[in-house]
């Protein structure tokens, strides 16, 4: 069995490599191929992943993916945070998702769940996706198209302000401490944990950076190995947050948005992606601790390892998710709540919290559409499995979450392309 997972794995990943510009011009995402051959893996016998058996193992890799892209999606915004274009993120990060929370925890009751389950199962599947939105993120760092930058924004936050709502339904479920009136979750929970995790990954990412750019400018050391600066800076802001009991999610996509505004105020108006192609042409070394570009190629290089990153969570994560699939099933009451999700939550929810933005109707309906779900609800809910939940009622959320991320994976994977194609030529 190992022998054909080499196998299966390697054919997978030559052909995504070879086949990444014709992807590009087709209806299909690169997730939903995965999702595929997973599907096809399971349904044939060749592998089997039991959801609720292997909740700790799915758990630390899911964990692992998001935090990795969550680093990314920070790296990507370069707008200043006092730009108004913050305010369309911002507004989807916090208004939206409890309003999201809130509607799903209502179809949870009326599906029968207890309200800690159905607050739970809203929590879970209220945040966008940082990894399988990547078609419909910014394209390169001064891209300030307002319909990508809230979509990027949205998935960076979102996957922290998630998790308040996650630890309330775990403790009205008894899991989890709540304090006399829920004093304990308010100023915990989400007042300082949520606070803690900006301000923790704020500060290291542009600490790390300028000491790196200091050492690289004025004694042309630390050069090269930024694969070890990206890692160690998101385990550094990610290990430090959760020591102090706030939300790692949040640190790191701060850790990243902190380090690439550390670059932007040095480079000014020159765009990152024109320092790496001065690198590309022979001058790296140069181009590495020079005081003008030493910022930017730093930045672009730990973007660019992120962003590789990225990409083998996806192949993992979403081969789990179609062998989970052909191993548990789909239940009815997964696809309806996901099409509630998908064609009523999103739109209503996004329709509210977008007025007075200014963004076009165009802009709007396609953030309604784009409420992309995937590796961060998979890592909510086995964070819940691990957490105490009853295997019963583990087991019913699981078919609800996994038919969520496979619908979205679809129905987004075979629009995107299309759709963003529309938009350009539109714009």
């Amino acid at each position: 069995m190992a022998n054909l997972w080499f196998v299966v794995v390697g054919v997978l990943l030559i052909f995504m490599a070879l086949s990444g510009a014709l992807l590009k011009r087709l209806p299909l995402s690169s997730s939903l191929v995965y999702l595929v051959a997973g599907y096809g893996l399971g349904r044939l016998g060749a592998a089997s992943l039991a959801p609720l058996k292997h909740m700790h193992l799915l758990e630390r890799v899911s964990e692992a993916a998001v935090i990795i892209s969550l680093f990314a999606a920070g790296l990507k915004l370069r707008l200043p945070l006092r730009d108004r274009a913050w305010r369309l993120p911002l507004r989807l990060a916090f208004g939206a998702m409890a309003l999201t929370v809130a509607l799903l925890t209502l179809g949870g009751l009326f599906l029968g769940l207890p309200l800690g389950a159905a607050v739970l199962l809203g929590a879970v599947l209220a945040p966008t996706d940082p990894v399988l939105a990547s078609e419909v993120q910014v394209t390169h760092s001064t891209d300030t198209d307002r319909l990508r930058f809230g979509l990027t924004g949205e998935a960076g936050l979102n996957d922290g302000t998630a998790f308040p709502f996650v630890m309330l339904g775990l403790g009205l479920l008894g899991h989890h401490a709540l304090g006399t009136n829920a004093w304990r979750w308010v100023a915990v929970d989400v007042l300082w944990a949520v606070t803690g995790g900006l301000l923790i990954g704020w500060g290291l990412g542009g600490a790390v950076g300028r000491l790196v750019v200091f050492l690289r400018r004025v004694h042309k050391e630390a050069v090269g190995l930024d694969d070890f600066l990206a890692l160690g800076l998101i385990a550094l802001a990610y290990g430090v947050s959760l020591w102090v009991h706030a939300y790692g999610f949040l640190a790191v996509f701060a850790a990243g948005l902190s380090l690439r505004r550390m670059e932007a105020r040095t480079s000014g108006a020159r765009a990152p992606e024109d320092v790496m192609a001065m690198a590309v042409s022979g001058r790296a070394e140069e181009v590495a601790v020079h005081p003008e570009t030493a910022s930017a190629y730093m930045t672009q290089a730990v973007l660019g390892f992120t962003e590789q990153l990225e990409r083998m969570g996806e192949v993992a994560l979403m081969l789990m998710v179609g062998i989970m699939l052909a191993t548990v099933g789909f239940a009815w009451e997964g696809i309806a709540l996901t099409c509630l999700l998908l064609f009523g939550v999103r739109p209503v929810s996004v329709a509210l919290l977008t007025m007075g933005t200014g963004i076009s109707t165009r802009q709007r309906a396609l953030i309604a559409w784009f409420g992309i779900r995937g590796i961060g609800s998979l890592y909510y809910l086995f964070y819940a499995l691990t957490h105490g939940m009853e295997p019963t009622l583990g087991e019913r959320l699981t078919r609800f979450v996994l038919a969520a991320v496979a619908i979205s994976a679809v129905l987004h994977g075979v629009s995107a392309t299309p759709l963003m194609t529309w938009y350009s030529r539109r714009n």
